[in-house]
């Protein structure tokens, strides 16, 4: 699996994955989360937060796609400002080196794998390296509090925006997670990524600090 990273500039060529891609998350959090909120008649899961200051990181086997993340600017609306402000009790963050993820998945057939590292953290290192790439200091991702001990156990620092609110029978929790070397050293070593995972098709004139390959021993 490489993980592709579209933005603005490139998104030309993935056109069909772009397509492809909404339409499997309109199968993952439509029919099987039963998020119905979110049902389109043209079964495409898109929403306003889907703009062309989106980053999207897809892991790609072929043109298939495997696994998926959404990174959304803090100075444009995100989640959390615009749909879950009572998470962040100081108020959501809004700054130019942190970005929000969201709509992480991996595809149904892939969860819970056992052979080599898994999707599910092939995708959030590659978030990881994606942030040192361009400069952010952090994350904010709304997300069910069962996931916070698993951040931390990656060896990611995370600390909560504020205390956990039920929604939807969830309980949510808005976190903001560090970005630097050693978040990425230590996914990439507990997880068994092997190291750098981005493919930057058609990006190439962007500036951005290069990752190296070789992860250092922990």
């Amino acid at each position: 699996m490489e993980v592709h990273v579209i933005r603005r500039d490139n998104r030309h060529l993935y056109a069909d994955i772009l397509e492809d891609y909404f339409r499997l998350r309109h199968q993952i959090y439509v029919v099987e989360r039963k998020w119905t909120d979110l049902d389109r008649s043209d079964k495409r899961e898109i929403d306003r937060f889907d703009t062309d200051d989106t980053v999207y990181l897809l892991g790609l086997e072929g043109r298939r796609i495997v696994a998926g993340m959404r990174l959304v600017p803090t100075i444009a609306p995100t989640l959390l400002s615009e749909l879950f402000p009572q998470l962040a009790l100081n108020g959501p963050v809004r700054r130019p080196d942190v970005y929000e993820l969201s709509r992480i998945f991996v595809v149904p057939n892939r969860r819970g794998e056992h052979a080599g590292p898994r999707a599910e953290a092939v995708i959030q290192a590659a978030a990881m390296e994606y942030g040192l790439s361009i400069g952010l200091s952090a994350f904010t991702i709304v997300l069910e509090s069962w996931w916070l001990p698993r951040l931390l156990d990656q060896g990611w620092q995370a600390r909560p925006l504020g205390l956990p609110v039920d929604i939807n029978s969830m309980s949510t929790v808005a976190v903001i997670v560090d970005v630097n070397d050693q978040a990425w050293t230590e996914i990439c070593s507990r997880r068994s990524v092997p190291g750098s995972m981005l493919v930057w098709q058609g990006l190439a004139a962007i500036e951005r600090r290069v990752i190296g390959d070789p992860v250092p021993a922990i």
